[in-house]
């Protein structure tokens, strides 16, 4: 017997070793699903009920808080069965699901192009309205389906099957519908369904003060141009007006925001009844924001409820959230103390209270409970690394951590405010689901923890901090090889964003690396990445240390990480690279520049070479424009440091790229020329800002390929 088990024991730790002798390759890091963590598609509360669903193996599965079974309640081949009255043509998967606030018992899908309701007590399916088969930007109201689209420049709502012109604009360059001022201020969408759906808000943006910029199709028999707007920083920008539309008489107004026409309109909010709309306006140089009311019946300007003013910039990235019980009274989410915190208001502007305060950020509204004595947030207040769940007594300022496991914590919480949902990860965690009470009491696990790399060998990875100049915390994340000796010497990949909006460390799975470092780790190299001043979640002082000299203080701090290598041992300081992808890229060529010939070799994708270059809305936040800030924007060109080039540099940018357009590399390269300088570079046709799709594998060869020549 003793012999039995110990061939058991001998077998289980082979199988073990053996198991964990697997390798990432660029192929499963570029495109593997199976190498990511699991979750659960399409997780959901059914409207305003504590009952739960999602999709697997297409089929919906529910679940609720009082049990820990779950049912499937619904197939694929019986959801055929039961549109067959109304497609012609079966579905191929499980559709994304949408529950009816009003209706728990309901959803809705879009089949075909046709909108269907399923009622999961009498069984019964419907259509209820149609879609345009080349509709784009498509937003559906719950109450009577009706549905608002896009058809090229121009807005549509399709009700009852009956599709109304919302705006017939000749001039492409006036668009509807779609979202505006590049995405920036929370922008996502450009069309916004009252409280009932009884009246559609929306953006019309008017570009035709703005200079065309030039993009070339090369898939042609003869090439194109594609123009597009890019308004750069100092130059005109576009025009944007909010419209109210009423599908019922067909009528729409224009809300009387006033002048200066070059202004932002950001953060539209309804009121609960439906007669007002709030617009955090802001004006162009971005430090001074009104929250404005309007009447939606007439468009006119009621009242400015208050004022926002800041010496560098005023950033408004979420609208109003007016409470259940007080439809008189909203919480507001704002910088204005340093720190993004909640802060309640009624309709008059006047405060009532600041409901969070401390030195973290909350990053997440998430709601209130039935009776509005507790509001729902996420904050980085356990750490700037973490991201955990908490709830506050509005009347008492209490607050209470709902989530108890160290990581990066996400929440669904039911209507009712009982229960929520909580979906996290950690650097030993890849991804779990819970279901737990508002107290905070894990109830059910939904999704197990499964490490994807389980058969993987890795290399270790660590999280740590050094100082900054001034003594701040700056935290930092190495990944080293695998079967790593300290007595070796490594050459050094530094990774590097360094821009705003941005954390690139975080207690996540993988601690935010992705598996590509990991792979290059993998290849021999140590793998540094820091996060510098102006980074994410540590507060309005950080961020705005880089005010109007980009790249200076983010340049100072990476350096800091440098010293600290240059202290390791096993750090091979003759041999150290850099990459980074957009302001990644602005910075690893900063840093290949800017140094003294610390780093020998370098790789920036789609970088920012020339701040003048940018786009009015991100560029002028933090750089001013070229007219106000000209010292600024020579410090931060970097044509400026061409003549320091020495060690290797491959610049890599895609040629339809509406972000960081061509311009700025290719000015790059034709200055390297005027000065003797070699550089290497390899564009990507027809892809944008990043390189996705089939084309991703290649790029990371491309890049390996360059640190496995030129760093090695």
């Amino acid at each position: 017997m003793k012999k039995i088990f110990l061939l058991i024991i001998v077998i289980f730790l082979t199988q073990f070793v053996f198991a964990q002798n697997k390798i990432i390759n660029l192929e499963s890091a570029a495109s593997k699903r199976t190498l990511y963590p699991a979750t659960l598609k399409n997780l959901s509360w059914m409207g305003t009920s504590c009952s739960y669903s999602y999709i697997a193996n297409d089929k919906l599965i529910t679940g609720n808080h009082n049990s820990a079974k779950r049912d499937t309640v619904l197939s694929l081949d019986q959801l055929n069965i039961a549109a067959s009255k109304i497609l012609t043509k079966n579905l191929d998967h499980f559709p994304f699901a949408t529950w009816i606030d009003h209706l728990p018992s309901v959803f809705i899908i879009n089949a075909n192009n046709n909108l269907l309701t399923y009622d999961l007590i009498s069984k019964e399916i419907k259509k209820v309205n149609s879609i345009d088969k080349d509709a784009e930007n498509v937003d559906i109201e719950q109450y009577g389906y009706k549905v608002a689209y896009t058809k090229a420049n121009n807005l549509y709502v399709v009700s009852n099957g009956e599709s109304a012109e919302v705006t017939n604009d000749q001039d492409k360059n006036i668009v509807n519908g779609q979202a505006v001022h590049r995405n920036e201020f929370g922008i996502e969408k450009g069309t916004f369904w009252s409280p009932k759906g009884n009246l559609l808000a929306f953006y019309r943006m008017d570009q035709t003060m703005v200079t065309d910029y030039p993009l070339v199709d090369i898939d042609k028999p003869i090439a194109e141009v594609d123009l597009i707007k890019y308004p750069m920083a100092g130059t005109l920008s576009h025009h944007v007006t909010v419209g109210i539309f009423n599908p019922i008489t067909k009528q729409k107004v224009f809300l009387k925001t006033g002048e200066p026409a070059e202004q932002y309109l950001t953060n539209i909010s309804w009121s609960p009844d439906e007669k007002y709309v709030f617009i955090a306006v802001l004006n162009r140089e971005q430090n001074h924001m009104k929250l404005n009311q309007y009447d939606a019946a007439t468009g006119d300007f009621v009242k400015s409820l208050f004022e926002e003013k800041n010496d560098k910039y005023v950033e408004p990235l979420h609208g109003l959230y007016f409470l259940k019980t007080k439809p008189d009274q909203f919480l507001w989410q704002s910088q204005r103390d340093g720190w993004d915190h909640l802060y309640l208001y009624d309709i008059s502007g006047k405060l009532i209270k600041q409901v969070t305060t401390g030195n973290w950020s909350v990053t997440e509204l998430i709601g209130t409970n039935t009776n509005d004595s507790k509001v729902f947030y996420t904050s980085t207040q356990e750490s700037p690394l973490e991201n955990h769940i908490y709830s506050v007594d509005i009347k008492s300022g209490s607050e209470k951590k709902l989530s108890l496991i160290k990581g990066t914590h996400t929440a669904l919480f039911s209507d009712d405010g009982k229960y929520f949902i909580d979906s996290y990860n950690s650097t030993k965690i890849a991804k779990e689901i819970t279901l737990a009470s508002s107290e905070g009491k894990t109830l059910d696990t939904l999704l197990r923890n499964s490490n994807p790399l389980r058969d993987y060998k890795l290399g270790e990875t660590s999280l740590f901090t050094v100082k900054s100049d001034d003594g701040s915390d700056l935290w930092c994340r190495m990944i080293k090889p695998i079967n790593f000796d300290p007595a070796k010497k490594y050459p050094v990949i530094v990774y590097v964003y360094g821009g705003p909006h941005n954390q690139l460390i975080s207690e996540s799975w993988l601690a935010g690396a992705g598996l590509f470092l990991n792979y290059l780790a993998e290849k021999g190299y140590i793998v540094f990445t820091l996060d510098n001043h102006g980074t994410a979640n540590r507060g309005l002082a950080f961020e705005q240390a880089i005010f109007r000299n980009l790249g200076t203080r983010e340049l100072e701090d990476q350096m800091k990480g440098v010293e600290y290598l240059k202290k390791l041992p096993y750090v091979d300081t003759t041999r150290m690279g850099v990459h980074g992808w957009s302001y990644g890229g602005f910075m690893t060529i900063s840093m290949l520049l800017r140094t003294n010939n610390v780093f020998k070799v370098a790789v920036a994708g789609g970088p920012v070479i020339d701040w003048k270059y940018y786009e009015v809305m991100y560029g002028e936040r933090y750089m001013d424009t070229p007219q106000e800030n000209p010292d600024g924007f020579k410090n931060a060109s970097l044509l400026n440091y061409v003549k320091n080039l020495n060690g290797k540099l491959l610049i890599i940018h895609g040629t339809s790229d509406h972000t960081v357009v061509w311009q700025n590399s290719l000015s790059f390269i034709k200055k390297c020329v005027e000065e003797g300088k070699q550089v290497d570079y390899f564009v990507y046709p027809g892809h944008d800002h990043n390189v996705m799709g089939i084309d991703r594998a290649h790029l990371y060869h491309k890049i390996e390929n360059y640190f496995n020549d030129y760093l090695k």
